[in-house]
């Protein structure tokens, strides 16, 4: 199975000072994925114990993206872009 978040990873292996959430869409329901240092997270459900397996399926729609400054304190998130489309954040 593909791992569409697979280059999302990388980026924040090269870039270990950002954080990426993730808004995507997987069967009709919303969801945020946090990723860190190569490592995704479900933010708005349960996250896989194995992380070979993928958080979204190759099905799913990257919605939009934001970019945060490392470490990620939510009562103070430090955003270095907001909702960034997949094709922009790619260019």
């Amino acid at each position: 199975m593909d791992n569409i978040l697979a280059p999302l990873e990388e980026y924040t292996e090269k870039n270990p000072q950002e954080v990426l959430i993730v808004h995507a869409q997987e069967n009709e329901e919303k969801v945020e994925i946090m990723i860190f240092r190569g490592f995704s997270s479900c933010l708005t459900g349960a996250t896989e114990f194995d992380p070979d397996l993928p958080i979204l399926s190759s099905h799913a729609q990257i919605i939009a993206l934001d970019r945060l400054k490392a470490p990620f304190t939510p009562a103070n998130p430090q955003y270095i872009q907001q909702n960034i489309s997949l094709t922009d954040f790619n260019n």
